[in-house]
């Protein structure tokens, strides 16, 4: 196996889990959009829905189902408020949980946010080749999975191994 020398781009799609943002005010999401493309990678669709586990699932099952579509970050609705549903609105349609994302990003939160850590859901899954990564809302929590875990699990020539392998992407 040879190491890849130029990076595969991804299209990516984010989603803002959000009651109350819009594009204008969506820091989380725009950080996200604006570290991907600055990694190389492409924006292919930015939603931002209500904390409602039927349109969260529609819209990334929209994607999920997109052939062009290589990855997922969504931010937002991972807490333990009355409103946050993101994990029972996507964990169902994964073929398979990525475990140690969420478990890596509460190890690398905690020198962040300390024992609050624990209440975060933050998770990840494949499904139907695509990855998906389910992050908390706020700007710093998706500053450390983008720096963290993302920006090399999203590099193609990131060793010894990245998620890029398994999407639908080819060079």
């Amino acid at each position: 196996m040879t190491a890849e020398t130029t990076l595969i781009p991804l299209s990516i799609a984010v989603l803002t889990v959000s009651d109350s943002r819009s594009i204008e005010t969506d820091t989380s999401g725009q950080y996200l959009v604006d570290k991907l493309i600055a990694q190389g990678h492409h924006l292919a669709a930015r939603e931002i829905v209500i904390d409602d586990i039927y349109l969260m699932r529609a819209a990334v099952s929209k994607w999920i189902a997109d052939p062009a579509i290589h990855a997922i970050i969504t931010t937002g609705g991972t807490g333990f408020t009355g409103r946050d549903s993101t994990p029972e609105a996507l964990l169902p349609l994964f073929d398979k949980t990525i475990d140690g994302f969420g478990e890596l990003f509460r190890h690398l939160s905690l020198s962040d946010i300390g024992t609050s850590t624990v209440q975060s859901r933050a998770f990840g899954g494949m499904a139907n080749q695509t990855v998906v990564f389910c992050l908390p809302g706020s700007t710093g929590a998706c500053r450390t999975a983008w720096e963290g875990i993302l920006i090399e699990q999203l590099d193609s020539r990131f060793r010894p191994c990245n998620f890029v392998s398994h999407t639908r992407a080819k060079a």
